[in-house]
């Protein structure tokens, strides 16, 4: 319904016009209303099966599992029993108690020992002292906190202890306070900076934990960041907390009657251990009756653990794990003398524990693999080192694969210190289930520990496979003891309901035991699935009536009841199906070349999703004086052994640089975040996406074509209309427009000189926005007279030669163009080259000079000697020029006649332009066209003579040029001329001119677009701009990021959204679309919602040539804006380029064009006919198949909208998607370029420009870089990624550049095909280049 009717007076006159199907919509309908009208006009049904081959989605593969991959075959396990616990008498019944009792009978005995970073013992912490401190901490925590009536700390509530890693001493009496107080201590890394890299997640635990005091120590305190008030502030993501220093001087003595409450064990919460695998941190309540009953099993153990008053040396953390329950609770139920060796001291001597067990005579010693691994480093044959007190050294995380190598080495050296091999205990433990099994001390040594020779292959199939030792694929692994005491042992499968494993099945090892931990604070869902498992039989039955423990570890219950550890669940990363480990990884790459390259403890395996697999990423620190060389062998290797695991990634980063844990292992999850956000800074990357990539869709197969008659069926079976629109008739527009009846421009001027000789055509500003110069239509005619004049005299040129117009950009160029005319020669515009870069563009205005078949050389007297100087020389062949002629210098007399064509379809000019490919393409504008086109564009804008314009485009090509030289002198309006390149040093100058002039109407580049919208910051304040509208011209899909931000920038300065829009031309018609519509909406002129112009698509869908319309922010979805306007007398079709059938409505295909303003032909000088006739006078192959279109070689689609324009017709809007001599066919489906240099340029913040291109089916994707060179190596792997998850493509080679290296014409257009070359040539002199494997 396309009338208008007037709703009564009484409706406030809110118009209601009748909606698609008749019903009348008042246009004040609510948004929710409408978008719910819209939603039920969408077809229902997809279209008929049989005349569509449907959009089939591009699936990702789902991997088959391999017929021949290792299946376990083994019986089902038992689960493994330890012995029987014995029952003691005389023991203390709790930790307190046990303090009590030391510090009262024997208050001198020693308790710990600590040492300061030379090894010298700074202090010695008796049981008395221990006992009388913890005494004070504990009444100050209960009594000097908050008020009397409202104490901060109540019996029950969680303390958190923030000690450091040197002073075990203050940890250990704030520790006893908090059980003596009844209070939970919640041990903590101390924060270092605000944002420190683990702190934020600690924060979010001690809000869960409902912390609302710390106790910290002196030192400590001082240390903490303050803010300038002195205060500490909060750290991020933290509660608040009050700092409460535990030194004895700031506490008060306890009354004489106040006496702590000492309870036997039971089962409250004894403190809250913090657990770090998993990225958000779990807090771990460990109950105390569970503590007692682990203290009593290592007591009761036939061959006991430990035995009272021993001496042990810790160099573990005091604070988590197996440093606290030996190093802190243990030692203290025992009355053992403990040795504390901080972290700081290990790394000045790495043999300070060993000379302390020789010194104390030390019984036992908790280490871990790398303390070993050290100690072998720096040992020197040391004369008098003797191990031969130990009984114990128990090696923390024995059950870690790469331990085994550590062991060996160590018991290899010091063997003839001393040191017994059945000594060696590897324990194993995990923060949940505590110690999981321990090997203990026999006496008989004749008896070697077990191990193990796995194949690596097997265990990523989760299944045993016993291997032998020569292969660098294989994992051994030492065994941690037998079940401890009194506990049950099983595994299960690692996912799923937790069944029990085959003997020859990799499972989760669960216990059923007193001495473990009992929940996650406050998370009651994962504790009911780590602390209550219960495990059962293939048949589905429980196995036993009490809960199990998962603990976190994978491994096996070997022969004999040993417990074998091959990995954690946290390392566990499944790649195409199957599991693979951080730690066998790790193990693996070590083994390669073990200590030559990489340093022990500084590799970081994880895994990260690409394509909705994991993938696997080594990232490692190499050695300070490695070479390039050496990098690259190691990287090589480790990948042979490495790729059949599906290792995406391998990264080198210089010694030192990975985030580090406060004990100086690598911080896993901050590596992996920095690996993600590009900011690891590698000095080497090698990615595989060729090879651990499998799950990429099947490479498209194109469909056959179907046959005509099944279209026009189809077409009409699913109601399509063709896609075909047109502007408006041009025979029926009534305008006065005087111009029409001259069929020539000379013509039109001559009349404009007669008439109105001193309105003002033309006004060239400068880079300061004063006007330079100006022409009136009678200087202009004058002018164009004098150098008519100089053509036929000094040229001696006949009518119909080509002449070469070099010129800046200004008034001489328009002078020229009509001088030609007048002598009835044809003009060429040709940019002239540029001063500073003679080399590169010079060849190219030689170039259209000689196809052109220019027989003379119109230009400036400087730019004259330019063509003629020793830099010329140099770049071409300056003897072949033509006849140059310097119009500086003009003839005073006028011509004898002017020259009038006989026939207006003879050539008015011809139109040159290197397209972005490369090509240099010529087309022939009649006479008539160049009327036609002034026309068209007269009745599209609007213009008349009071008008005034602003154009700032390069007046070489295409619209820009017609819009400079020919518009005004046809329309009679005034142009307002700002060339481009003055906005180089000036980026106000258009905007300042448009303000300035209050100009309505403006025309400009993207790369002026550009430039105002980055180079603009603070200079905005001084201008208005009233435009009514802004137009890009353009020969590309319109830029909808730039038009948006430009538009944004300065809506606040008076410019409409609606104002800025984009035209759309190519090489067969110089301009199809131009000028924003104005158009209603259904509801009049809706303001909410966006702009009514701009549609979302499926961009899997766009590979494949097919339109599927989708919701703004849906997945994939790619937003496109409208091309403007169609102009007047120009008809559009969308056909397919192979078989040149029209399309349906929303069908991507070729837009083709038929206009009075086409084109006449290429002008070439090989005239390839066969081209020609297809691009300028092509037929449809079936439908209308008499009229002649020009083919644009561009894709894009029609789609009829809701909207209606003035004469209330329905409105097709025109979406061009892209040319198609750049698109890129890549596994069997169509690319565009820009799609994928969009995704890249989001990748990462220092990308600031990217180009992509192919080179030999490999897609090669150039980054220009904005940031240190260290960054460049980030970009490759993010790049990788983000093409890989937005585009299913593997990038082959990534190159990173200087900024500017990309080359850009003067369109703003990237010149891809240059680039290539350059690349191929080795000339582009990159930062770096990574070749994908």
């Amino acid at each position: 319904g396309g009338s208008r009717r007037d709703s009564p007076a009484r409706c406030s006159r809110a118009s209601v016009r009748p909606n698609a199907d008749g019903v009348p919509v008042s246009s004040r309908v609510s948004a929710k209303i409408q978008q719910l009208v819209n939603t039920l006009k969408r077809p229902k049904r997809p279209p008929l099966r049989e005349f569509f081959v449907d959009d089939f989605e591009e699936l990702l593969e789902v991997q088959q599992p391999d017929p021949n991959q290792p299946k376990p075959e083994g019986a089902q396990m038992l689960a493994m029993r330890g012995e029987q616990l014995g029952v003691v008498t005389n023991w203390p019944p709790s930790l307190e108690a046990a303090l009590q009792r030391w510090g009262t009978i024997s208050p001198k005995a020693p308790c710990l020992t600590t040492m300061d970073t030379n090894g010298k013992p700074l202090y010695i912490l008796t049981y008395g002292k221990l006992w009388t401190r913890s005494m004070k901490v504990a009444y100050s925590i209960l009594h000097k906190l908050g008020t009397k009536q409202e104490p901060m700390v109540r019996p029950g509530d969680r303390v958190a202890l923030v000690f450091p890693n040197n002073d075990p001493a203050a940890f250990m009496a704030a520790f006893y306070g908090c059980l003596l107080a009844e209070v939970v201590p919640v041990p903590i890394e101390v924060p270092l900076t605000r944002k420190d890299a683990g702190s934020q997640q600690i924060g979010f635990l001690l809000g869960s934990c409902g912390v609302t005091v710390a106790l910290t120590s002196d030192a400590c305190h001082k240390g903490l960041p303050k803010s300038p008030t002195g205060e500490i502030p909060q750290f991020k993501g933290w509660p608040k907390l009050l700092w409460f220093v535990t030194e004895s001087k700031h506490l008060s003595k306890p009354p004489r009657d106040w006496f702590p409450h000492i309870k036997d064990a039971n089962n409250d919460t004894a403190y809250i251990e913090v657990s770090q695998p998993r990225p958000p941190p779990l807090a771990l309540s460990v109950a105390l009756g569970i503590n007692v009953s682990f203290r009593r099993l290592l007591e009761q153990s036939p061959d006991s653990l430990f035995c009272a008053a021993e001496t042990i040396v810790n160099v573990l953390d005091f604070k988590k794990d197996v440093g606290l329950w030996h190093g802190i609770l243990t030692s203290v139920m025992n009355m053992m003398h403990v040795i504390s060796i901080p972290y700081s001291l290990m790394k000045v001597n790495p043999l300070s524990w060993i000379q302390k067990v020789c010194q104390y005579k030390a019984k036992v010693a908790c280490v871990k693999s790398r303390d070993m691994h050290w100690a072998l480093v720096a040992h020197r044959d040391q004369r008098d080192i003797n191990l031969s007190s130990l009984r114990m050294l128990i090696v923390a995380d024995g059950a870690n694969p790469w331990s085994i190598s550590s062991c060996d080495a160590f018991l290899n050296v010091f063997q003839s210190k001393g040191l017994r091999q059945e000594v060696i205990c590897p324990c194993a433990s995990s923060p949940e289930a505590l110690t999981v099994a321990i090997r203990r001390p026999t006496d008989d040594s004749n008896q070697p520990p077990g191990r193990g020779v796995l194949s690596m292959h097997g265990l990523t199939y989760g299944v045993i496979r016993v291997d032998s030792e020569e292969k660098l694929s294989v994992l051994t692994v030492q065994d941690v003891g037998l079940v401890m005491p009194g506990a049950i042992m099983c595994s299960v499968k690692p996912d799923g309901v937790p069944q029990l494993c085959r003997t020859d099945e990799i499972g989760e090892l669960c216990v059923c035991a007193v001495a473990t931990g009992t929940s996650y604070y406050g998370l009651s869902g994962m504790t009911k699935n780590t602390f209550e498992v219960f495990p059962m039989t293939s048949s589905g039955a429980p196995i036993s009536e009490y809960p199990f423990i998962r603990t976190g570890l994978l491994g096996f219950v070997g022969p004999g009841g040993l417990v074998f550890v091959v990995g954690k669940m946290d390392g566990l990363m499944v790649v195409s199906g199957r599991r693979h480990n951080a730690d066998d990884i790790v193990a693996t790459a070590l083994a390669v070349e073990p200590m030559k390259f990489v340093y022990r403890g500084r590799i970081a395996v994880f895994s990260v999703t690409v394509l909705h697999d994991e993938r696997i990423v080594i990232v490692a620190e190499q050695r300070p004086d490695s070479t390039e060389e050496d990098s690259f062998q190691w990287m090589s290797r480790v990948l042979q052994v490495a790729l059949p695991l599906g290792v995406y990634c391998l990264a080198l980063v210089p010694a030192n640089t990975l985030p580090k844990t406060p004990l100086g292992g690598i911080h896993l999850s901050e590596t992996k975040q920095l690996f993600l956000e590009g900011s690891l800074h590698a000095c080497n990357v090698l990615m595989c996406p060729h090879t651990c990539v499998t799950n990429l869709p099947k490479t498209r197969q194109k469909q056959p074509e179907i046959g005509p008659a099944s279209v026009m069926v189809g077409n009409l079976v699913s109601g399509k209309r063709i896609a075909q629109a047109s502007g408006r008739d041009l025979g029926q527009i009534e305008d006065n427009d005087q111009a029409r009846k001259f069929l020539f421009l000379s013509e039109v001027l001559q009349w404009r000189a007669q008439t109105t000789p001193d309105h003002v055509l033309y006004t060239l500003l400068n880079c300061r926005g004063a006007i330079a110069n100006s022409l009136t239509c009678v200087q202009l005619h004058k002018r164009a007279e004098k150098i008519a004049v100089m053509l036929m005299e000094r040229g001696h040129l006949q009518d119909g030669d080509h002449v070469a117009l070099v010129y800046p950009p200004g008034i001489d160029l328009i002078a020229a163009f009509y001088g030609c005319l007048y002598a009835g020669c044809v003009p060429i515009t040709v940019r002239p080259p540029h001063p500073q870069n003679i080399a590169t563009t010079l060849p190219t205005v030689k170039m259209i000079v000689e196809v052109s078949r220019s027989a003379c050389l119109m230009t400036t007297q400087l730019i004259c000697k330019l063509l003629r100087s020793r830099e010329a020389a140099a770049a071409v062949d300056v003897r072949t020029w033509p006849l140059i002629l310097d119009t500086d210098d003009l003839p005073k007399k006028r011509p004898a006649q002017i020259c009038k064509p006989c026939n207006p379809d003879t050539l008015a000019y011809l139109d040159f332009s290197v397209s972005t490919t490369g090509m240099l393409a010529g087309v022939k504008m009649s006479h008539a066209a160049t009327s036609a086109f002034c026309r068209s564009i007269k009745l599209q804008c609007e213009l008349y003579p009071s008008r005034e314009v602003a154009i700032c485009l390069d007046p070489y090509c295409g619209l820009g040029f017609v819009l400079w030289c020919l518009c005004s002198v046809y329309s009679g309006h005034q142009s307002l001329l700002i060339p481009p390149s003055e906005l180089e040093t000036s980026p106000a100058l258009w905007l300042l001119v448009v303000s300035q002039y209050k100009v309505r109407d403006t025309f400009c580049s993207y790369s002026v677009m550009e430039l105002c919208t980055k180079g603009l910051g603070s200079q905005t304040e001084s201008l208005k701009v009233s435009v009514r509208t802004c137009v890009v011209v353009a020969e590309e899909r319109p830029r909808i990021a730039l038009t948006q931000s430009f538009s944004k920038l300065f809506k606040d300065l008076g410019l409409h959204p609606r104002a800025v829009s984009t035209s759309f031309g190519c090489r067969v018609n110089l301009a199809i679309c131009l000028q924003p519509h104005r158009l209603w909406t259904l509801a009049e002129q809706g303001t909410s919602g966006p702009d009514p112009t701009t549609v979302y698509v499926d961009m899997r869908a766009l590979r494949h040539d097919r339109v599927r319309l989708v919701e703004r922010g849906s997945p994939h979805s790619l937003p496109l804006m409208e091309s403007g306007k169609i102009l007047p007398g120009v008809r559009i079709i969308i056909a397919n380029p192979e078989t040149k059938g029209p399309l349906g409505d929303s069908h991507l295909g070729e837009i083709w064009v038929h206009s009075a303003h086409n084109a006449s032909g290429y002008f070439t000088i090989y005239g390839d006919e066969s081209l020609q006739s297809d691009h300028f006078n092509s037929r449809l192959s079936f439908g209308d198949t008499q009229t002649i279109w020009a083919r644009t070689g561009y894709l894009g689609f029609l789609r009829r909208t809701e909207l209606t324009d003035a004469n209330g017709e329905r409105h097709d809007a025109l979406y061009v998607v892209g040319a198609l001599d750049e698109a890129m066919e890549l596994r069997g489906m169509r690319y565009h370029p820009i799609d994928i240099e969009t995704s890249v340029i989001r990748a990462h913040k220092s990308v600031t420009e990217c180009a992509v291109f192919t080179w030999t089916n490999l897609l090669v994707v150039v980054v220009e870089l904005d940031g240190s060179e260290q960054e460049a190596l980030d970009l490759v792997p993010l790049v990788t990624n983000v093409v890989l998850e937005e585009h299913y493509l593997i990038v082959g080679v990534v190159v990173v550049v200087d900024i500017g290296v990309i080359p850009i014409n003067s369109r703003g257009e990237k010149q891809r095909m240059h680039l290539r070359d350059g690349f191929l040539a080795d000339q582009l002199d990159p930062i770096y280049v990574a070749y994908n494997m």
